[in-house]
């Protein structure tokens, strides 16, 4: 790999080298590198691009490591990736996406990940996306993910996009059965003229379910954001929805919760903050030295931990 993918992958994976264990590296449509191990095996799909990710049960405190990175301006694609997790395992999966466009052509990564987490399971999935170029061409990531939780799995998926998408539809749908656990953690930053739409929709299908689903996000600029978020009780269960944004200059925020209960013993609640930086806190700042803006850096930088 040359410097400019090595740095995509530090981006978006955190790797400096190849990683130990499983791991799938896609560069510009190819396989730049694959692993198998003992419990985790990583099988090319025939019918479509993507991966069968497939986890033995029992497996325990191992990783695989799936990132994507595109390097060739104007490069787009659709990939489809499936995750099998096995029972009784506890697993980490790092995926994320890294785009370096320096073309005046759009570079697209679109991406279905499906998930089947077995009984037992506990799973933490970590994606990351990431932009970067000094060309005209756009950046645009498009994340779909299906989730299935069978009973008592345990989901946790981490999401992060804070630099160089210029748009982006993320959509996240699934059905949990009985005693099984989701927590979603989305941090987004926009700027310039950019757009991130979010869609989240979840069946709580299974008594003593429960879906927590947390999204933090800053706009910039002329930025704009939407966010929308449908939890659905329809047996003895706990769905939370929040959202929190700071907007500033003039980008616009939307947030549009909504729940729907389909059972007496579904417990239901959404919250949603909009609003700018509170000028206290930029003056508490500014008074042990910083400046304006490094203040800013600061507040937006604890708000998105």
């Amino acid at each position: 790999m040359d410097k400019i993918q090595k740095n995509l992958l530090e981006q978006v994976a955190g790797l400096h080298e190849v990683p130990a264990g499983a791991y799938s590296i896609r560069s510009n449509g190819t396989n730049a590198g694959r692993n198998s191990t003992a419990n985790i095996d990583i099988v090319e799909k025939k019918d479509k691009p993507g991966i069968d990710i497939i986890i033995k049960p029992g497996t325990k405190n191992e990783s695989v490591h799936i990132p994507v990175i595109l390097s060739e301006s104007g490069y787009q694609e659709m990939v489809y990736n499936d995750f099998i997790i096995g029972e009784d395992c506890d697993v980490t999966i790092v995926a994320g996406c890294g785009i370096h466009n320096c073309g005046v052509d759009t570079s697209k990564h679109d991406g279905i990940h499906t998930f089947h987490v077995g009984k037992n399971a506990k799973v933490r999935y970590v994606e990351k996306h990431y932009g970067e170029g000094d060309g005209n061409g756009e950046n645009v990531m498009n994340p779909t993910t299906i989730i299935y939780c069978d009973e008592n799995a345990q989901l946790t998926m981490e999401t992060t996009q804070i630099k160089g998408i210029d748009s982006t539809d993320r959509i996240t749908r699934g059905e949990l059965k009985a005693g099984a656990v989701l927590e979603v953690r989305e941090n987004i930053m926009t700027h310039g003229k950019q757009y991130a739409r979010t869609e989240f929709e979840m069946d709580l299908n299974g008594e003593g379910c429960s879906a927590n689903v947390i999204s933090r996000s800053v706009a910039k600029d002329t930025s704009k954001q939407e966010f929308f978020s449908r939890i659905n009780g329809n047996a003895a269960c706990a769905g939370h929805s929040e959202c929190d944004a700071i907007i500033m200059d003039e980008s616009c925020v939307t947030a549009s919760p909504q729940l729907t209960a389909n059972h007496v013993d579904a417990s239901l609640i959404h919250e949603a903050a909009i609003g700018k930086i509170a000028g206290e806190q930029l003056i508490k700042l500014m008074t042990l030295g910083l400046t304006e803006e490094e203040a800013e850096q600061q507040i937006i930088s604890g708000f998105l931990k």
